[in-house]
């Protein structure tokens, strides 16, 4: 059994707890709809057939991939009328990256 350093134990535990953000970001279209959703206006936000449309899926593929998005806290939505709106929300994501990045240098460092 390998033992492990603290620094070590430290950046494990963080690909733990940010597995389902790195799955998410693993995945070609939801990378697409993240780099659309970052130019788009937070305020207005995108449809899903727009959506859909820029990155050549069907409406019901692209539903899923934003609700997976949603589901982690990556997207948000609003609704108006019978339309959904999309939009990005990355401050988690990104204060989760850091915290890996953190780690792994430490780690690193730690050798």
């Amino acid at each position: 059994m390998t033992a492990y350093s603290s620094a070590q134990q430290e950046a494990l535990k963080e690909f733990k707890q940010d597995i389902g953000h790195l799955n998410a970001l693993s995945n070609s279209s939801r990378q697409k709809l993240i780099m659309i959703l970052g130019t788009a206006d937070n305020d207005t936000g995108l449809k899903v057939n727009d959506l859909a449309d820029a990155i050549g899926l069907s409406q019901p593929a692209t539903s899923h991939h934003l609700k997976h998005l949603k589901d982690i806290g990556m997207v948000g939505s609003r609704r108006e009328g019978n339309m959904v709106y999309y939009y990005l929300t990355l401050d988690d994501t990104i204060a989760r990256l850091e915290r890996l990045t953190s780690a792994l240098k430490r780690q690193n460092e730690n050798g």
